[in-house]
């Protein structure tokens, strides 16, 4: 009996599931391809052939969406009183922050084995097995003390190695800076998160919520210097755009930060 069948019997999906299964799988790998070769298709090949090496036509339209930003970033996050990182105890913040790393795990994984970083892959995926169950469903990065340390990538990166362009630069609304590449491999990723598919609802938006909050302690932790850059530059729109193509560009250069994994040097001791 195939899988779709087996699944639609034991949890009473309806009636034509088997095709929709099919076809969902079908129609996967051609959306990605297609998203690939979009942004292959970019009119700049690389960032070494623009002036600078900021590829940015889009500038006026991203100024304004940078503009929106800066008045969502001041709503929620520049009031006067204190924000998450000042009224949430520190152990609550550690425990969000590792629970939020844990669930994103096996999407980093597939994106590693799509990247044929194999030994990364295994890294991760005892990550994700130690921390869900020793580090109680990830409250606890007890992998981390084992020297299994955080490691994350993303479709963006996948595309990066796939040797797709990182096209031109954008400023998307709510998410911030970006590129061609990376958006796209934003949009990919919704998919890619094998939790998602077997996580019933609404047990699966706990990670989302976790992940989104999060992000939200980062922007308070880091506070000062982000308002620095959005608030206190020349021109916040040019100094925020030049951080991110460094930090990204940096990032993808980093073929295995820390050292390749080896999967017999785990450090045990004391556990």
């Amino acid at each position: 009996m195939k899988l779709p069948t087996l699944l639609r019997k034991a949890r009473g999906f309806p009636k034509g599931f088997e095709e929709d299964w099919g076809l969902m799988v079908n129609l996967r790998p051609v959306v990605v391809l297609t998203v690939a070769l979009g942004i292959a298709g970019c009119s700049v090949p690389g960032p070494e052939v623009a002036p600078g090496g900021i590829h940015d036509p889009y500038e006026t339209r991203n100024r304004k969406v940078h503009d929106f930003n800066k008045k969502v970033d001041k709503t929620f996050f520049s009031g006067d009183g204190p924000g998450y990182a000042e009224t949430v105890p520190p152990f609550v913040q550690d425990r969000v922050s590792s629970f939020a790393d844990t669930v994103s795990l096996p999407q980093t994984v597939v994106n590693q084995l799509m990247q044929g970083r194999l030994l990364r892959a295994t890294s991760n995926t005892m990550r994700f097995t130690l921390n869900a169950t020793i580090g109680i469903g990830g409250l606890f990065d007890v992998a981390n003390e084992w020297g299994l340390k955080p490691d994350e990538t993303d479709f963006g990166e996948t595309l990066a190695v796939w040797g797709v362009p990182e096209g031109a630069y954008l400023e998307v609304p709510l998410l911030g800076p970006s590129t061609e590449r990376d958006t796209a491999g934003d949009i990919v990723d919704l998919f890619t998160d094998p939790l998602k598919y077997v996580v019933p609802t609404p047990d699966r938006y706990a990670g989302t919520v976790a992940k989104a909050i999060d992000k939200f302690g980062e922007r308070s932790q880091f506070g000062g210097t982000v308002d620095s850059v959005l608030y206190d530059s020349a021109d916040s729109y040019t100094q925020l755009r030049l951080i991110y193509l460094q930090q990204r560009r940096y990032e993808l250069g980093e073929e295995a930060p820390g050292g390749d994994f080896d999967p017999f040097a785990v450090d045990t001791e004391g556990f």
